[in-house]
């Protein structure tokens, strides 16, 4: 095996371990961080497919480059000096990008700026520095041992590294810390990696302490960075934010101004108080007054509680189960005072029964049957949430259904977006069931839609309402199934069902919202 010349002196065994350890948790770090962007872009710029390929795909490719770059770092005399040089910069390039990248990105949409090109190029930056590393790692390894045996522990602890990273972000950083903390927390990491690598190699003896002082200082920076990003974020709302919360699965954001409370997720309004009445009483009351004697009845979604206060209005009720993904949306409604005034406690009440967790799963395991099922989901615009409307989903619902039993959906805007419903209609013919589309004007949204879906065979007549709603009579009920032509799909127009291998929903959902602007 080849020696090394005098003038660079073989690695210890600690040193050889301290640097596979940074390699690995450098690798965490870059992922960590273009995962998080991913989300970051996807929560401002509503795009959560399109996101999440150009932060993988560029982030690879600019992996390739930074591989590629590497041959240029040189050995020269000192081979060994040189690539622990090129290995220190790149730790302590990465500090900075942790810290400022999220927040730049705020920055960026907050003024109406390139964020898909920011995006970008953070991303570039992120995946240059992450494929230098390995190489010059690989490099410095060689001359200690077998190139095979160098190369195996180097992409082995590379890879472990990746999936620690993967796994920390939703399960333990997002929900825990949320985005910008996060960040913070990331910057030390590097910054902590360089500091020990230039007491532990003499080639970084001039940068032992700047680099071991910085790291208080970019600590505070990192705590600074909170209420800078929430000022940003305030900014990108009318109104003042009155709560906030990052759980694993979206971004919560509360509203008021006088009277009007607003739920944001994702940066997408869900309801204004002022207005909310209508699109909840329209969801609810058609079908339980349709339905002969409605007392079992189940809730997908709404973890706000304002579909299940609209159903405790009905004296037959005698059980309603609420299936809701996200716990802390649970939590906000049961104790945010703003939100739990509104949804009058709904939650908490002696019929009403929580289950957390994924409603595609759960509703499987659900004892039935129940006699009205409501789905109160999120718009179709992405495959994850259009599976909640497609074939498989619907007929595992169907089987929870009880003879006679109603099931009524959202269906988004009819106006901007009218392929979604006719879509829905699509998807529920294929287990042979009838629909009747109807649609309410919500002042915050314009017109918007649901769909009521039955089995063949079922003669509905409306009851009396047993009280005085807001919106809701008897009239609006019998005029309700009327949609009016312009919010209709034009005739001709080939609509497809949305299936699990084929989720069109999502792209008629995304393609309307595209046409509206």
């Amino acid at each position: 095996m080849a020696r090394r010349p005098p003038t660079s002196p073989e690695l210890t065994p600690l040193q050889v371990r301290v640097l596979l350890a940074t390699a690995a948790l450098s690798s965490s770090v870059g992922l960590v961080l273009e995962l998080m962007l991913a989300t970051q872009a996807s929560y401002l710029l509503g795009d959560a497919a399109l996101a999440t390929g150009v932060v993988i795909g560029t982030f690879l490719a600019a992996m390739g480059l930074g591989a590629w770059l590497s041959q240029f770092v040189v050995g020269g005399a000192q081979p060994q000096q040189q690539l622990l040089r090129a290995f220190l910069l790149v730790e302590v390039c990465l500090a900075p990008l942790c810290l400022l990248a999220p927040l730049a990105l705020f920055a960026l949409f907050s003024a109406d700026g390139p964020v898909w090109l920011g995006l970008v190029v953070f991303t570039v930056m992120v995946g240059v520095l992450g494929g230098m590393e390995v190489p010059l790692l690989t490099r410095l390894l060689e001359t200690q041992q077998q190139l095979r045996q160098a190369l195996a522990q180097v992409l082995a602890l590379d890879y472990f590294g990746a999936l620690l990273g993967s796994l920390l972000f939703p399960l333990v950083l997002l929900p825990w810390l949320g985005l910008l903390p996060t960040a913070g927390l990331l910057a030390l990491v590097p910054l902590a990696n360089s500091a020990l690598l230039c007491w532990l190699f003499p080639v970084g003896r001039r940068w032992r302490w700047p680099l071991t002082l910085a790291w208080p200082l970019a600590a505070l920076a990192a705590w600074l960075i909170v209420p800078l990003g929430d000022r940003i974020e305030d900014s990108l709302y009318d109104d003042p934010v009155v709560g906030r919360r990052q759980t694993r699965h979206q971004r919560i954001v509360l509203t008021r101004r006088r009277d009007d409370l607003r739920l944001f997720l994702d940066g997408n309004l869900q309801f204004s108080s002022l207005d909310e009445y209508r699109y909840h009483e329209a969801l609810v009351h058609p079908a339980l007054a349709l339905h002969p004697r409605p007392k079992r009845v189940l809730v997908l979604g709404a973890g706000d509680g304002l579909a299940v206060r609209e159903v405790l209005r009905w004296p037959t009720v005698e059980r309603v189960d609420l299936v809701e993904l996200d716990g802390e949306m649970l939590q906000l409604a049961r104790r945010h005072p703003f939100l739990k005034r509104l949804n009058g406690g709904s939650l908490d009440g002696p019929r009403v029964h929580v289950h957390v967790g994924d409603a595609f799963e759960l509703v499987r395991r659900l004892d039935g049957p129940f006699d009205v099922v409501i789905a109160d989901f999120p718009d179709p615009a992405t495959a994850p949430l259009a599976r909640l409307y497609s074939v498989t989903f619907y007929g595992r619902v169907l089987r929870r259904l009880a003879p006679g039993g109603l099931l009524v959906t959202q269906a988004s805007t009819p106006f901007f977006t009218p392929k979604v419903m006719a879509s829905i209609r699509a998807t529920l013919a294929e287990l042979a069931l009838q629909s009747r589309p109807y649609s309410v004007d919500v002042p915050s949204f314009g017109p918007w839609g649901f769909v009521l879906a039955h089995r063949p065979g079922q003669v509905l007549t409306a009851a009396p309402l047993p009280f005085r709603g807001r919106w809701i009579d008897d009239g609006q009920l019998q005029r309700l199934f009327v949609l009016p032509r312009d919010l209709q799909p034009p005739p001709g127009q080939a609509v497809l069902p949305n299936r699990l291998s084929r989720p069109v929903l999502a792209d008629y959902q995304r393609r309307g919202l595209w046409a509206e602007n």
